[in-house]
């Protein structure tokens, strides 16, 4: 068989048709016609400008600029922001069903998209009114990219043992210290720097700050070499004594663990959504393959594994829709409800990866087919936002103080 693109690479129609056949009724009926409509527009941009280019990204290591700037010009990077910032005041299911669009055309691509709103959230929960128009427009229309700078060499989960300073200064804030694993931090011009004022107090400690990339004393360092999504940056930022004005302070002075906690809500949200269309792109280029070797009348054994997979792809778009619904009815939804969306939805997409490079046998491991990209950029949504063991924690806490509440 020729090594050549799948129709879905390059066909944008051939990609919509393939893709509208996992638009399951069971699904879509919870869905606002609003809903319904962001996701046929997503899914139109991501055809045309987005999955063409995921392949070369992806073998070049080039960064998705292009693509995430179509979505921006789409207004698509702005879905949970209000209108007066430059978003369209749409809900969290609404970002969730773009956020898996996204994923289905490209997970490197969906993991900038995603990083702009992680950037900007915090932002729109403490951030001042100044503050918010001054920085979250700019995320929005793709001018600026945003990171959120949380994780430490030595803090990952734990944000309550960060170790970057802030000391106060007459002027505002002194930040040093060291930043890993942060997504687009080579390219952020506007990063959520979250960082202890004592490192006695613990989480009521950890504090919310708004830095600029071109502020003096903040370095970054080379992009990280990773497994996949290699069409984006993952970089470590050192902060040595930068100044940080009073104004940028996000939040309180000990505010931000509940900025954190707030956040990570959309987040996994985010990496949730990711998982959903990292099954969804490794079932249509599984059948796009297999229907390229064997025709429309495909082998028993293949009907049957895409069917199983169909079924599960079908639980984990419920589970994504039914728990950020909870979301846009209540932000207070339990950690372990959000953890068990997380869990699922990020562990279905790894195996629906690993099942879907299972069935195409020694093409599943061809990358001009696709599936094994899916496999190698679906292992990182199990260990970011939470690795899912932190999930799995969550969860048993949760269940373990319901059983003590009910004896």
């Amino acid at each position: 068989m020729p090594a050549e693109p799948l129709d879905i690479d390059i066909d944008p129609e051939a990609y919509q048709r393939l893709h509208a056949l996992l638009d399951e009724p069971a699904a879509d009926a919870s869905l606002t016609p609003r809903e319904l409509d962001v996701r046929a527009r997503t899914r139109q941009v991501v055809a045309a400008d987005v999955a063409p280019r995921a392949a070369m990204l992806d073998a070049t290591h080039t960064f998705a600029h292009d693509s995430v700037r179509a979505l921006a010009r789409a207004g698509l990077c702005g879905l949970l922001f209000p209108e007066h910032l430059g978003g369209t005041a749409d809900t969290t299911v609404a970002y969730a069903v773009a956020m898996e669009e996204v994923t289905a055309g490209c997970a490197a691509t969906s993991l900038v998209f995603m990083t702009q709103t992680h950037a900007a959230y915090p932002l729109l929960l403490a951030g001042t009114e100044e503050l918010q128009r001054r920085y979250i427009p700019g995320l929005l229309d793709g001018s600026r990219y945003g990171s959120l700078a949380i994780t430490e060499p030595d803090a990952g989960s734990d944000v309550a043992s960060l170790t970057t300073t802030a000391t106060p200064v007459a002027d505002g804030w002194s930040l040093s210290g060291q930043k890993t694993f942060i997504t687009t931090g080579d390219k952020a011009d506007v990063i959520i720097c979250f960082a202890t004022v004592d490192r006695t107090l613990g989480r009521a400690g950890v504090t919310a700050f708004v830095l600029e990339g071109g502020w003096a004393g903040l370095t970054r360092g080379a992009p990280l070499h990773k497994m996949g999504m290699h069409g984006s940056s993952t970089a470590e930022l050192f902060f040595d004594h930068v100044a940080v004005p009073r104004e940028n302070l996000l939040g309180e002075v000990g505010g931000g663990w509940s900025v954190v906690m707030s956040s990570v809500v959309k987040s996994r949200i985010s990496a949730a959504a990711q998982g959903v269309g990292l099954a969804r792109a490794a079932y249509a280029r599984t059948l796009a393959t297999l229907t390229r070797l064997h025709g429309h009348r495909l082998p028993d054994e293949c009907s049957f594994a895409l069917a199983g997979l169909r079924g599960r792809i079908l639980q984990g778009r419920l589970l994504l829709h039914a728990v950020a619904r909870q979301v846009d009815a209540d932000p207070g939804v339990s950690p372990g409800q959000i953890a068990i969306m997380k869990q699922s939805c990020t562990d279905l997409g790894f195996q629906a990866s690993v099942d879907a490079a299972r069935i195409l046998g020694p093409y599943g491991d061809l990358a001009v087919f696709g599936v094994e990209r899916c496999l190698r950029d679906a292992k990182v949504t199990q260990i970011y936002d939470g690795t899912n063991e932190i999930q799995r924690l969550l969860i048993g806490r949760e269940t373990t103080r319901a059983m003590e509440g009910s004896a």
